[in-house]
């Protein structure tokens, strides 16, 4: 049976006068994503639990109107360069650019221009994958270069999403890619918040920001502090412990992973209170921004309905925010140069 989706989100144009395309993905158990070419934008993720239910997992939209008055980035890949550079301001080659600054003075998720507000087009698409390109010209939001980018997301057997980011540019340029995904493994519509689920983080550093989210100092050991996830614990135990949370109502904050990890093995993991789903994280990115949903209230929900304050919790693999501008720290140069390749994987593993 078709989802509902593809009806409700194609009833209306999109920003170019044309409607949306959706595709669905499906594996051997009956897990189903949804994905739309508007902003590669991840819409649904549905799993066939042992009681007969289908459970959306995914926070997000069933009407092309809604999707464009949420202000949340629910599901769409953000670029060229997400979370926040300060000011919108960066330096190549000795060169300043400004880019879009479309929060609070600042360039967040690439700008209102950015990737995850376009339409990409469908490349290739099979039961189980999608690959979505997007060719962004020079000057793009203010960013230097001509960069081709392409966002692959597979769906296993293993109910595994998989999504792969590959990109080329013509001028050195900064890149950073992820999906901004909100999970509820309660379901998404159940109108629960996630302050119970339980949460770890093998991330020793934190990034302090000020009340902009902006890095205002160095990294950071997360230990003796409410950021510490190295063992788990839930979202809600240590909430607003630290003065840092305030200013932003909780989690806003990116973590820094060691460079001796083991990239196939999972960095972070999500579990609900009553153990019945979780999620795992892996990825090759150097850092990961914990975002407790901490300004979704009154955000657009499906069936009409609104979401409250934590009502889904995003887990952003990427480069350290505002990363052009500190090249002091330990991780590869998010700047990428003419004959490189922006190549990056980041997978979601869930058991039910």
């Amino acid at each position: 049976m078709t989802h509902p989706l593809f009806e409700t989100m194609t009833t209306e144009p999109a920003y170019d006068g044309k409607p949306a395309t959706l595709v669905e993905l499906k594996n051997a158990k009956g897990m189903r994503l949804v994905l739309m070419d508007i902003g590669a934008t991840w819409l649904s993720c549905s799993l066939p639990l042992a009681s007969g239910e289908q459970r959306e997992v995914l926070l997000g939209v069933d009407t092309l109107a809604n999707f464009k008055r949420q202000q949340s980035y629910m599901g769409v890949t953000v670029g060229r360069y997400a979370n926040r550079l300060a000011k919108g301001a960066f330096n190549v080659d000795g060169q300043a650019y400004i880019a879009d600054q479309n929060q609070k003075g600042n360039c967040l998720h690439g700008g209102d221009g950015g990737f995850h507000s376009l339409r990409w087009e469908i490349e290739s698409h099979s039961d189980y994958h999608v690959t979505f390109k997007i060719v962004s010209a020079d000057g793009d939001q203010g960013f230097p270069g001509n960069v081709t980018m392409r966002a692959t997301y597979t769906l296993t057997d293993d109910d595994e999403v998989l999504i792969d980011y590959q990109g080329e540019t013509d001028k050195a340029t900064p890149l950073n890619m992820t999906n901004h995904a909100y999970f509820n493994l309660n379901g998404a519509e159940s109108q629960t918040d996630t302050l119970a689920h339980e949460l770890w983080i093998d991330a020793p550093w934190y990034l302090p920001i000020d009340d902009a989210g902006i890095p205002n100092a160095d990294l950071t050991a997360v230990i003796e502090t409410g950021f510490d996830f190295q063992e788990p614990k839930t979202l809600g135990q240590d909430l607003l412990k630290d003065e840092q949370q305030k200013p932003h109502q909780g989690y806003d904050h990116a973590y820094f992973f060691s460079d001796q990890r083991d990239v196939a093995k999972p960095i972070a993991r999500l579990v609900n209170q009553d153990q019945s789903i979780r999620m795992e994280v892996l990825t090759d990115k150097p850092a990961i921004q914990l975002y407790g949903g901490n300004w979704l209230e009154g955000t657009p929900a499906r069936n009409g309905q609104h979401y409250k304050t934590y009502a889904g919790v995003a887990l952003e693999t990427e480069f350290l925010p505002d990363s052009p501008n500190h090249p002091e720290w330990p991780q590869p140069s998010c700047i990428f140069e003419p004959g490189q390749t922006y190549r990056f994987h980041t997978g979601y593993h869930f058991h039910y």
